[in-house]
């Protein structure tokens, strides 16, 4: 703070407790210029006082400043011309009594900030870059535990469990392969045991969609490096994702020619769940695909149709020892449904409406769902509803009325005479695209119509036994149909 007496400016002298003492007054009124300070009686911006004109500049809680000036009165003037330090808030008063209007020359200034800024601006700052130092030890701090404990673990031999309840450990470098044939070896030979299943569906890496039905999804994924497929089932068809796992692990049902089962698993969080069933991959597709986009000698159609009845031979077969395994039927036979391996043999999937006789009390043990196969390989007994759900000797027979369709299409596009027809579904000139039940039943059974077969059929010995062969697996009374094994016989006499 500073006093402006005769034209000269004068600092104030302070003493240490800041006091300071105002010089004396002058003997007539003075006139001050005002400003946010005027009284009453002012005009034009001017007052009248015995005492001082003064000039304020004060720092609002925003950091803006306002000036303010006017008159002091004699009595408290040395109080108020004093300059008091506030914690809050900065002021600086100037004032002067040499001459009227002397205010208008006054321009005190702010001192600069001291501790104020540290405890207003600098405090936040340092708070935060020491929180951020601070958190950024601990992250640190954390990673190196973390890779040190990974490390443990890693150089740590495994026997058993890992880390999690549900996972156990596979040492590296193992096969699916390698765990299947040592799982049929000591156990069951029902499939892998549940905990290995589990851990391979949690490492499975997902790559591309393959397929896509009314079930769910087929993916193509890799475990280790090794290709499998995966069905994702709808949440709705869990009956079907049960049913096929546990046909899949019904005791001696692994064959060659019946789709490789590895794992199944629930994924799932509080919103959604999947449902996953994991086989071997095959590159070639189905049987459906392969037909449309391959011509067959007389040796591969052969070889398409034996492998084929040779896995269907395998479920419907009851077998007896102390792990028996009991006679199942398919009951959704058709190309779709029937996997093409890379050496060109077939191995039949999609056992999710399949049904076992259980032969100690002759009952049918029928899957708790709506499913019930697709319409165009339907049999008559099922399109005009005349089969006996209790006895299983009929699923069995509906199986080869399928079959005998699927034979239609391998043979089709068998060349002989250097003469091919392209690909085609059964009934594919009889119904629509998508045939309803009664389109199904009026061809199949009031009409009786099959297939019909191509005149070369005649000229060639394979393919007019093949005509024979499927016109006995969809005879339409189903005991005149001949059994799986009997094709499966045939077909070899054939090949030989």
């Amino acid at each position: 703070m500073y006093l402006r007496s005769s034209g000269k400016l004068n600092l104030e002298n302070r003493k240490e407790d800041g006091d300071s003492t105002a010089p004396a007054p002058p003997q007539k009124p003075l006139q001050c210029h005002c400003n946010y300070q005027c009284p009453e009686d002012s005009i034009n911006s001017t007052c009248r006082t015995d005492g001082y004109c003064f000039t304020m500049v004060e720092e609002d809680e925003s950091g803006g400043r306002i000036v303010t000036s006017g008159c002091l009165r004699l009595e408290g003037a040395v109080f108020q011309c004093r300059n008091i330090p506030r914690i809050h808030h900065r002021r600086t008063v100037a004032c002067c009594r040499d001459k009227n209007f002397c205010n208008e020359n006054l321009h005190p200034t702010l001192p600069p900030l001291k501790n104020r800024d540290f405890v207003k601006g600098n405090f936040h700052r340092k708070a935060l870059l020491i929180s951020a130092s601070v958190c950024s030890i601990l992250l640190v701090l954390i990673i190196i535990f973390c890779y040190f404990r990974y490390k443990r673990q890693e150089t740590r031999p495994h026997y058993s469990l890992g880390l999690e309840q549900d996972e156990i450990y596979i040492p590296p470098g193992k096969s699916l392969k390698d765990l299947i044939e040592h799982s049929q070896s000591s156990e069951s030979g029902s499939g892998l045991p549940v905990l290995v299943q589990r851990t391979i569906a949690k490492q499975i890496q997902m790559v591309k969609q393959i397929g896509k039905g009314r079930y769910g999804e087929v993916w193509m994924g890799k475990w280790r490096g090794e290709k499998v497929a995966v069905k994702v089932f709808f949440t709705t068809e869990e009956a079907s994702w049960f049913r096929e796992t546990e046909i899949y692990e019904t005791v001696l049902v692994r064959h060659e020619n019946i789709l490789g089962f590895i794992a199944a698993d629930i994924k799932g969080t509080g919103s959604w769940t999947q449902l996953y069933l994991i086989t071997d991959y095959h590159e070639n597709g189905s049987l459906y695909d392969y037909l449309k986009s391959t011509t067959l000698d007389t040796k591969s159609m052969l070889k398409l149709a034996y492998s084929s009845i040779s896995g269907l031979c395998h479920l419907h077969t009851e077998i007896f020892s102390t792990r028996s395994k009991p006679a199942i039927a398919h009951r959704d036979l058709k190309s779709k449904n029937i996997l093409v391996k890379k050496n060109g043999t077939c191995c039949i999937a999609d056992l999710g409406l399949a049904v076992k006789c259980i032969s100690d009390t002759n009952e049918v043990n029928i899957p708790p769902n709506t499913r019930i196969g697709t319409k165009r390989y339907m049999p008559p007994e099922v399109l005009d509803e005349s089969l006996n759900w209790n006895h299983f000797q009929s699923y069995i027979m509906a199986d080869m009325y399928s079959f005998g369709l699927i034979l239609w299409e391998i043979a089709r596009r068998c060349v002989s005479g250097g003469i091919v027809e392209e690909y085609q579904l059964p009934y594919y000139d009889l119904v629509p695209t998508d045939p309803s039940y009664e389109d199904m039943q009026e061809i199949v059974c009031i009409n009786r119509l099959r297939p019909s077969f191509p005149n070369r059929w005649s000229s060639d010995k394979c393919l007019r036994q093949m005509g024979r062969l499927m016109t006995e697996c969809w005879a339409h009374n189903p005991s005149s149909r001949l059994t799986a094994l009997r094709v499966k016989k045939t077909l070899a006499k054939m090949s030989e």
